[in-house]
């Protein structure tokens, strides 16, 4: 009863409402939320201190930044999931709130494609400055199995390049990027391939807009650093999965190259073993193998999480 006074007394406050509706949207900054709130970093930091002690709020620091999002295990989390479902729709210093969101996400978007946009055609060179490609696409065949499978989606696909790294285990490969110069390139790649069995297609990480149960293998090949949501991505990626379908991410280790932030619009420096770990399970999924690759400044790490026959 103690824990779930606390909870309660914790998010009993206007401003604190406020946060646990816009964090209700996604991770955000200390710094984001003090520029939506338009109040001072001390003072959102003590709301958020308090939140977190009582159990609402996960924080975690990477770098020099600090990130904040919904607690997704504990009473702490029942609580904070219950307000979610209380928080009225019409209310017009919310509705303020999440128009600043959108803005400050839409500005962050247009970074990112910006940069997209500038590096379509190197987009594969660029990769390769962080640890062999070829190393990662033979670790990736190898903890995959050699399985053959029906229907492979590929979140995020860029160049296409691990559609051609796959097509020989699937019957039917789809590769989805939200960018169309991105997919442009790629659908130039499969073509001068000639891999019919593979298609690309304008998508979203969070909206996959396919049936449940309906991809044999699900991947993230340097995607997730991008994501604004991780956690939901992955969730949505489970939703797809077939029953003994398999999810396959190849990221970054936890590191402190700032400039990856600025120059290459990353969202997280990397990720830890039992963070990807964790999102997994809370989707349904069980981390089967991790596997590390070092490659100079930064390390890529691949987890293989299976969803249940």
């Amino acid at each position: 009863m103690e824990h779930l006074l606390a909870a309660l007394r914790a998010a009993g406050e206007a401003t604190r409402l406020r946060i646990l509706a816009l964090l209700g949207k996604g991770e955000l900054t200390v710094g984001e939320l003090v520029q939506i709130l338009a109040q001072s970093q001390p003072r959102v930091s003590r709301h958020l201190k308090l939140m977190g002690e009582a159990g609402l709020l996960d924080r975690f620091q990477e770098g020099t930044q600090v990130f904040y999002r919904l607690a997704d295990t504990g009473l702490g989390a029942s609580v904070a999931s219950a307000l979610m479902e209380l928080m009225p729709q019409a209310d017009a210093e919310l509705e303020a709130d999440y128009k600043t969101l959108a803005a400050i996400r839409g500005e962050r978007f247009e970074r990112a494609q910006a940069y997209f946009r500038a590096h379509a055609e190197e987009w594969d060179q660029i990769r390769s400055l962080y640890v062999a490609e070829a190393e990662v696409e033979s670790a990736l065949l190898d903890i995959q199995g050699g399985r053959k499978m029906g229907r492979l989606l590929d979140v995020g696909t860029g160049t296409g390049r691990m559609l051609e790294v796959f097509a020989g285990r699937a019957e039917q490969l789809l590769g989805i990027d939200v960018s169309r110069e991105m997919l442009s390139v790629a659908r130039g790649n499969l073509a001068m391939k000639e891999l019919d069995q593979a298609q690309v297609r304008q998508g979203d990480m969070y909206d996959l807009v396919l049936a449940d149960g309906s991809q044999d293998m699900v991947l993230f090949h340097q995607v997730l650093h991008f994501a604004e949501d991780p956690l939901r991505a992955i969730r949505e990626a489970a939703r797809v999965l077939a029953p003994g379908g398999m999810l396959l991410v190849a990221d970054f280790a936890p590191h402190r190259e700032e400039f990856l932030r600025d120059e290459q619009a990353h969202r997280r420096l990397g990720f830890a073993d039992d963070e990807v770990s964790h999102w997994a399970l809370s989707a349904g999924l069980e981390t089967k193998d991790v596997r590390h690759l070092d490659g100079g400044r930064l390390r890529v790490t691949i987890w293989r999480c299976d969803k249940p026959a």
